[in-house]
């Protein structure tokens, strides 16, 4: 009976030892500090499709806002990007400059963005002329920066208009992928208006009247994340979030 209970005790002990791991690891410390998260996931690493869902924290606990969104990624899927997260160490897929990936993993947002003024709270930038560039051109340093191209001295010699004469553009929020602007490790991610099915270059893109409905969700005191990943991932580090 001694030896039942020495037993029942160590396993226990086993389980609260695994369960506090996962609770300080990484990206669990990371989503103490957000209020908000929008969730893309894909079928797998090679899918131009994913579903968006929203959730908010109330209470310390994950409730999802409105409906799932259905979105075109990356025209060749996803592959690791540089952000909050931990990329595995046999990671397969990384992301690129030109790769026409999205970036998987965890990432900050750094404000909205349109052609015009909107009437919201989150903090908004309005490129209201094609002066405003932002640059994918690895040998510049304004790499993976927006500038206005008539305040800068310009070194760059690839670049994205910030006003398209598209609609892409018209509203969209700006990922905080590659920070620290790693040479080709991929530039100017957005989350915008999709033209249609093709799939983009690196962006997550849906239907007009979804982008406004995030962007009049977001708030900056909530510290809003990005998390995408391919189901497998999704899985494995938030489970949680069905």
């Amino acid at each position: 009976m001694r030896r039942l209970y020495i037993t029942v005790i160590s396993m226990v002990l086993l389980i609260s030892s695994c369960k506090s791991i996962q609770i300080d690891n990484r990206e669990s410390q990371i989503l103490r500090r957000s209020g908000q998260l929008i969730v893309v996931e894909t079928p797998n690493w090679s899918s131009k499709f994913g579903t968006l869902k929203r959730y908010e924290r109330v209470d310390g606990v994950w409730l999802r806002v409105g409906e799932p969104i259905d979105v075109v990624i990356g025209r060749n899927g996803l592959g690791w990007g540089v952000g909050l997260h931990t990329v595995p160490e046999d990671a397969k897929y990384i992301k690129r400059e030109g790769d026409g990936r999205s970036p998987a993993g965890v990432f900050s947002l750094k404000g909205g963005f349109g052609y015009g003024d909107l009437n919201i709270t989150y903090p908004y930038e309005v490129y209201d002329s094609r002066d405003y560039h932002c640059v994918d051109d690895s040998n510049s340093r304004f790499y993976n920066k927006i500038v206005d191209s008539r305040r800068v001295e310009r070194d760059y010699r690839s670049f994205e208009h910030m006003r398209l004469s598209s609609i892409e553009y018209k509203y969209g929020i700006v990922v905080e992928h590659n920070r620290e602007a790693k040479p080709m490790g991929g530039s100017c991610i957005f989350i915008h208006i999709k033209r249609d099915d093709s799939g983009t270059s690196g962006c997550t893109a849906m239907g007009e009247d979804k982008i406004l409905d995030i962007l009049r969700w977001l708030r900056e005191e909530s510290t809003p994340l990005l998390i995408q990943l391919p189901r497998v991932e999704m899985e494995k580090r938030f489970k949680f979030l069905n």
